[in-house]
Parts: C-alpha cells; sequence; structure tokens
C-alpha cells in the first residue's frame, strides 16, 4: 500500500488508507476493525471497497493453478509472450466475459503504465469496457494518443473515441491527442495527401515515439461484434474484399490474415491505423481478449509478433492452445513426410 503524510489526506482517504492497513496488513477481521475506527461493519466494507476501486490498495495474487500455468507457458513456448488468464465459468456470456476481462485488464495495467510514457490507444469494443475500470494512478508527463480514425459515413466518431480516450488521461493526469480522421479513406490518395498535413503529420510523429500500445483485437466472427465490423465501418464491396484476402482480424483497423502477414490487404491501403511494421517496434504491446471467437485473430496477431503482453480469459487462452497442440501435431507430420 502507498505511504503518505496522513494528516493531509481528505478524511475519507485517511479512513480508507486505515481500514486497508488493518484488514490487509494486520489481518484484523472487520468487525475489529468497526470496533478501533469506532464505526460500523458496513462502513468497513464500504472503506475497503473504496481503497480498492481508488487504487489506495492493491491486490496481486499468485496464480499456482497448475492448468492456467501450463497454458501460460505453452503460450510463451510458441510466440514468446507474457500470457495473463483471467479465469472464467465456461457457461457465461460473451458479454459477461468482456466485463469480466476488462476489469481484470485495468488491475494488470498499472504494471505497464508510468510517468514519462507515450502510450498508443486503439478504439473499440474492447477498450471502451476497458476505459470503464481503470484504476486512478497520479502520474506526470504521460501522453495518450488516439491510433486510428473513427469517422465513417454515419457519424464522426469523435464522441466515442475521445471518450475512451479521456477516461484514461483522467485516471492516469495525463494529456490526450484526438485523430480527427477517418477509419478507413474511400480513396487511399486522399490518405496520401492527408498525411502530408502538418496538423496530421504532428499525431503521426507523436504514435512513431509510443513506449506502450493497448489494443483489443476486431474480429469478423465475434460474437460481442467489434465496433469496426459493427458500427457502419465496412460495406458489402469491402467485407467481400477482406473475406478474398482471407483476413481473420485487425488492430486498430489495420488487417491481418491467419498467418500474420498484412500485405497485399487493400483496404490497408485505405486505414488509419499505424502500420504493422510500426507496432511491431513499440517495446510493450498489451492486447486485451475476450471471446473464443476471437481465436483466429489472436493467432494470427501472435503470428504478425504484434504482442508482448497478452490479457485473456481462460476459455479463449485454452481455445488457443488446442490451435498450438494442432499446428504442432501438422508440423510433425510434414517432418514425417520428409524423413
Amino acid at each position: 500500500m502507498p505511504s503518505t503524510d496522513a494528516e493531509h489526506l481528505p478524511d475519507k482517504v485517511r479512513d480508507a488508507l486505515k481500514a486497508g492497513h488493518l484488514y490487509y496488513m494486520q489481518d484484523l477481521t472487520m468487525d475489529a476493525i468497526a470496533h478501533e475506527m469506532h464505526t460500523s461493519r458496513s462502513s468497513v466494507s464500504r472503506l475497503l471497497s473504496y481503497a480498492r476501486s481508488s487504487g489506495l490498495v492493491t491486490i496481486q495474487i499468485a496464480q499456482p493453478h497448475e492448468g492456467a500455468t501450463r497454458i501460460q507457458q505453452q503460450i510463451h513456448e510458441r510466440y514468446g509472450i507474457a500470457a495473463h488468464i483471467v479465469p472464467m465459468p465456461s457457461a457465461i456470456s460473451d458479454v459477461d466475459r468482456l466485463e469480466r476481462v476488462a476489469i481484470s485488464a485495468a488491475r494488470i495495467l498499472d504494471r505497464f503504465i508510468d510517468s514519462n510514457q507515450t502510450v498508443g490507444i486503439a478504439w473499440g469494443s474492447t477498450m471502451s469496457a476497458l476505459s470503464r475500470h481503470l484504476i486512478p494512478k497520479e502520474l506526470h508527463n504521460v501522453e495518450f494518443v488516439q491510433l486510428n480514425g473513427a469517422g465513417n459515413t454515419y457519424t464522426t466518431g469523435v464522441l466515442y473515441a475521445s471518450e475512451i480516450l479521456r477516461r484514461f488521461g483522467d485516471t492516469y493526469t495525463g494529456t490526450i491527442q484526438e485523430f480527427p480522421v477517418p477509419a478507413l479513406f474511400d480513396d487511399p490518395q486522399t490518405k496520401v495527401a492527408m498525411w502530408r498535413e502538418r496538423s496530421t503529420r504532428r499525431i503521426l510523429d507523436i504514435q512513431e515515439r509510443m513506449d506502450v500500445a493497448l489494443f483489443g483485437l476486431g474480429s469478423p466472427f465475434s460474437e460481442v461484434r467489434s465496433h469496426v465490423y459493427a458500427g457502419g465501418y465496412l460495406d458489402a464491396e469491402d467485407y467481400a474484399s477482406l473475406d478474398a484476402s482471407g483476413v481473420v482480424g485487425d488492430v486498430a483497423t489495420v488487417f491481418f490474415r491467419a498467418d500474420g502477414s498484412h500485405h497485399g490487404i487493400p483496404l490497408n491501403e485505405r486505414a488509419s491505423g499505424p502500420d504493422i511494421e510500426l507496432i511491431k517496434r513499440v517495446p510493450r504491446r498489451v492486447c486485451i481478449v475476450s471471446g473464443p471467437s476471437k481465436v483466429h485473430s489472436l493467432r494470427g496477431a501472435l503470428a504478425a509478433g504484434l504482442i508482448t503482453d497478452l490479457i485473456v480469459d481462460e476459455g479463449t487462452a485454452r481455445a488457443l492452445v488446442a490451435l498450438i497442440e494442432e499446428e504442432r501435431a501438422a508440423e510433425r507430420v510434414v517432418v514425417r513426410d520428409v524423413a
């Protein structure tokens, strides 16, 4: 728990710190704390909840669960990344699954975001859910930059994307840099011209110096439809083009195939998101994924080398490992045939 000069803190913060210390550091019961603090047990419960939700108290859980540890190891061995697996019952809706992954991810993010950083944020259903559960952390000189435009023929997308950015800025006392361009340009040449504009170039330069990139994965197969596929960004011709190109998902409206390749996909020439090679140069790339229906998009992103840290629900992690085992079995068959 953070140490501070309690005399200069608001009463609620001071009381929450004291209750948290007694409960987590001294192992007192809530009844004992209520007696010591001359208050009710329900008041102690509210103080402890406030201490957790405000970031005064952070909780780390060692995960000795053999199954989860084995899955993490298999993912690490295959892709060289750190996987953070969120326990989840099998009988749960994708909406509830996303919410629980978002809550867990918000608590894990504390270790990735720090002062003096530039953090790229991709908008989408997952990032929107995550932004609602962020834990306050007072930092300095932190800049959050929008990774891709959000406008389409139905909306500017400014309110949707800026709300996500604003929550990050407010939570981490940082500045925000919006990117007010279309998500997908009608004409690739319009994008080329726009990218020459100094106002646009300023945002692109900020993206190029990112320390951390935070993103979910778009997928045409997801049960909780990714915002790019549900928000009027693609028409029938675009869907046909994606299908012809073998696309399995996207990061910040930049599309990729199951093998991680992204060249030769026509929509990428019109996309406002950062080139995949730029994302791969970011030192820390945190991907949040929820729902087994996104497993093929996840495998494609991993094949592309887009991820350093993965926060994923247990069911999706197991589905990914099943694909890994299928790939290994296919590789063994090929080796035997060659031999």
